[in-house]
């Protein structure tokens, strides 16, 4: 856990994702989209991931660990979550309180 937290602490915005997951690109590709450069931790491809993995699945509380966002250090959720706040419009307000974005 204290893996996570050190990860996600380096970065505006980190994606914990796997390189297989349509989900964990599409976030990631959105972010670019809004001129995000977003960490993003490929767990299929780090030794750790599946102890990684174990851990975002308890913090997101479900099974499905992928994509786990961090904005400004702090979980955000998956992509249910960014999709929400993106629809809402409060996800380019959250990317400019953490530094990603300054447009």
């Amino acid at each position: 856990m204290d893996f996570v937290t050190k990860i996600a602490s380096q970065r505006a915005v980190v994606v914990f994702s796997k390189s297989s997951c349509c989900m964990s690109h599409t976030v990631s590709r959105l972010f670019i989209d809004l001129g995000v450069n977003p960490s993003v931790h490929e767990l299929d491809e780090d030794p750790r991931g599946r102890e990684i993995e174990r851990a975002l699945a308890k913090l997101l509380g479900h099974s499905t660990a992928v994509p786990a966002v961090f904005i400004g250090g702090k979980l955000v959720g998956s992509t249910d979550k960014i999709m929400s706040l993106h629809m809402s419009s409060n996800l380019v307000p959250m990317l400019r309180n953490a530094g990603a974005i300054w447009v």
